[in-house]
């Protein structure tokens, strides 16, 4: 029995190949994941300060807000608490992708906190990291998150990981080291 010619469908794999092309724009693509630091080191002795969600890494609860922190990658890699996603940057958005949410500004006044919520696309949650390195609410230039002069020491004073407040203050020359901030994706 003579087998039949088998014939290659043009259209078909013409329609394969613009799906599997599809698929590969479409699919997510996993965006570098930073810490954001000061650029003045302080008085850090472990690398600096970095956003860091209040409490210690496992325990690590949105509802106390971001502070400023020792930054975790002297370690070797940056800490769960203090990953932010380089590409929500650009759109003004400081989003923790390890738990799935924003920073919020809790007021544009001076004092004013930095905490955490689920992602809404919301003014409070537009933050803007700039190319001179101020942190700043959108709706609030002249303002930028500022750490703390004063230094505590983690874990009620056992630990060498160092803690500074986070607040909102007017932007100035003179805070300019607690006020400076950059994004970087590893520890240098």
């Amino acid at each position: 029995m003579k087998r039949p010619k088998e014939h290659t469908n043009p259209m078909l794999i013409r329609s394969l190949s613009i799906t599997a092309i599809l698929l590969c724009l479409l699919s997510p693509v996993h965006a570098e994941q930073v810490e954001i630091t000061l650029v003045d080191d302080l008085d850090g002795d472990l690398n600096s300060y970095c956003l860091d969600i209040s409490g210690p890494q496992e325990q690590a609860a949105i509802d106390g807000g971001l502070q400023s922190h020792t930054c975790y990658s002297y370690q070797g890699a940056l800490g769960v608490d203090q990953i932010f996603a380089s590409e929500r940057l650009a759109e003004n958005v400081l989003y923790m992708p390890e738990f799935d949410v924003c920073a919020t500004a809790a007021g544009l006044d001076a004092g004013a906190e930095l905490g955490l919520a689920t992602c809404n696309d919301s003014a409070a949650q537009k933050i803007a990291l700039t190319a001179e390195g101020k942190l700043s609410p959108v709706d609030a230039p002249g303002m930028c998150y500022t750490a703390g002069a004063e230094t505590r020491l983690g874990r009620g004073g056992t630990s060498r990981h160092q803690i500074k407040s986070l607040t909102l203050e007017p932007c100035s020359d003179d805070l300019a080291a607690f006020q400076t901030w950059r994004a970087r994706s590893s520890d240098d």
